[in-house]
């Protein structure tokens, strides 16, 4: 079974900047995509950033030229870079994996269990 540890959150002035990372723990699987998700209170889960596993990457509109996405196929980890942060940035950030365990064909989703991202005024 596949698990998904994030680190990195914490508490920031607005204009401060933080790096999330999250690695994958397990045996017998390779990672496709992998993406970062966020949940504000009272807001629904979005889509901040993703990033395949030949290295192209998407963001949403809102973190363009401020989030950066990065992955490091080797430990299994994905990370995201964010500077410029905004009040409006405060959520709890949650990394996913698109696995597939060896000899499998269909792919799963694991999810990570989040990291508070809170950002002062």
């Amino acid at each position: 079974q596949v698990r998904l540890v994030e680190s990195g959150g914490g508490l920031v002035q607005s204009g401060g900047s933080l790096q999330l990372s999250c690695a994958a723990s397990g045996t017998r699987f390779s990672i496709d995509a992998m993406r970062w998700y966020r949940q504000a209170p009272g807001n629904e889960r979005e889509l901040v950033a993703g990033i395949t596993s030949t290295g192209t990457t998407t963001y949403r509109d809102s973190v363009k030229g401020r989030f950066t996405i990065s992955r490091d196929i080797d430990k299994n980890a994905v990370y995201l870079q964010m500077n410029t942060l905004k009040p409006e940035d405060t959520a709890v950030y949650f990394c996913t994996a698109d696995i597939r365990y060896t000899g499998q064909i269909e792919r799963r989703r694991y999810w990570g269990q989040g990291t508070q991202v809170t950002v002062s005024s």
